[in-house]
């Protein structure tokens, strides 16, 4: 997760014209996380959200689990109509575990058919409705804590579970790093506009498949990151699907104003897709 932290924030700081190289300081890694929090053009370039509401049509509830740090994590549960290994981790924006996440947790639960999906909170009840309370809960982000709630979300699921992660922006890169905590029961990540990981000794250990989506307009998780992540991919490895759209950074949430409805559903569908090839 440190790792995660520390790559995220140097990109989206080169990308806005930073010079400071913060992945040789030896600032501590939440420091440099609150730093790319800050960063004023990529708050301006997060409008505010319009108001969504979500109710759930297939019994979807918020619960706990217990995370391996001793403390509990909150999550939107939607079990399987029958008895299955099959789960989703979905992973939220920065905003938090809100009606937009779990509008799109219980789509992808109807259009796969037979899973569970658990969306995860990894606020701990945090929730924001403005850019700068999203900044201030994201550079608040305790790494120790977050990498203790995806353990716990997976070891929620079980030994025998066979695990796929999805999640956008923020969420992006904590479902490559979740579908890394999974090992050998990771089954599929997919990644809309996220930092995916740089360490390609830590790719060689990844299990999933990967299918990474990007917006071609993003300021911030560019072609230059993309670029960067087929080639660790390959030099390690692994299965990487790359789908690049005309839109931009947010284009798949309908609560955003840069809300992009033709990639989203294309991105959607391949996303999907790559899930019922890999969740059987």
């Amino acid at each position: 997760m440190k790792k995660l932290i520390i790559v995220f924030a140097a990109a989206l700081f080169a990308a806005t014209g930073f010079a400071q190289d913060i992945t040789e300081c030896h600032t501590p890694a939440l420091d440099k996380f609150a730093m790319f929090a800050s960063n004023k053009e990529f708050n301006r370039a997060h409008l505010n959200p319009r108001v969504y509401v979500h109710i759930s049509e297939e019994g979807g509830k918020m619960m706990k689990f217990k995370t391996p740090d001793g403390k509990e994590a909150n999550g939107y549960l939607i079990e399987a109509k029958k008895k299955t290994n099959n789960w989703v981790l979905v992973f939220q924006e920065w905003w938090g575990l809100n009606d937009n996440i779990k509008a799109t947790a219980e789509s992808i639960y109807k259009d796969l058919g037979n899973v569970n999906i658990l969306a995860v909170d990894m606020y701990d009840g945090k929730l924001a409705t403005d850019r700068e309370t999203a900044g201030k809960y994201m550079g608040e982000f305790k790494a120790e804590r977050g990498e203790s709630i995806m353990k716990g979300a997976i070891a929620h699921a079980g030994p025998a579970a066979k695990i796929g992660t999805v999640g956008w922006c923020f969420g992006g890169g904590l479902s490559m790093q979740a579908s890394l905590l999974a090992g050998k029961q990771a089954a599929a990540c997919v990644i809309y506009y996220g930092m995916p990981e740089g360490n390609v000794e830590k790719l060689k250990t990844l299990n999933a498949d990967v299918l990474d989506i990007f917006a071609a307009k993003d300021k911030w998780i560019n072609q230059e990151v993309t670029t960067k992540f087929e080639n660790d991919m390959k030099a390690a490895g692994k299965n990487l699907t790359v789908k690049k759209y005309d839109a931009d950074h947010g284009f798949a949430n309908p609560s955003n104003a840069i809300y992009d409805k033709a990639a989203m559903e294309d991105a959607y569908k391949n996303t999907i897709e790559f899930f019922k090839t890999r969740l059987k």
